[in-house]
């Protein structure tokens, strides 16, 4: 029992010293131009999960930078396959279809009042006030 343990590290060791992929494999490229690679799982090294990344056009690679919904669930592992470029278009045409829709019920409705902005007042005074609901002292 002993000596295979003492040879499973040894294996391990010398193995250590072969070569090893690190450039990945160009998976694509969104319309934005990020680049997507992927290196490819290896269970012999234990290695259960491919590892994915990109490289932003802005030369960052932070999680605050804009991928598309597609490319993001393939990085997170949520789909085996990345998305194919008429996947991509299709999705590209509803965004836009949306941002028309939106358009034209803001030039034919007007635009929803915002939030007004919280006053000065605070303690009980800030909560609002219905009559239905008033008891106890009256001011």
């Amino acid at each position: 029992m002993t000596r295979r343990v003492w040879l499973n590290a040894w294996n391990n060791f010398v193995a250590s010293f072969k070569p090893k992929q690190i450039t990945g494999n160009h998976k694509g490229t969104d319309y934005i131009g990020n680049k997507y690679y992927e290196l490819p799982a290896d269970p012999s090294r234990g290695k259960r999960r491919p590892e994915r990344w990109f490289e932003a056009t802005t030369g960052e690679s932070g999680f605050d930078n804009y991928k598309p919904a597609e490319w993001e669930s393939w990085l997170r592992h949520r789909r085996s396959e990345p998305p194919t470029d008429e996947e991509i278009q299709k999705n590209l045409a509803i965004m836009e279809m949306k941002k028309t829709n939106a358009a034209l019920l803001d030039k034919k409705f007007g635009k929803v009042n915002e939030i007004s902005a919280p006053n000065d007042i605070k303690g009980m005074d800030s909560f609002p006030k219905y009559p239905e609901y008033q008891y106890g002292r009256k001011k």
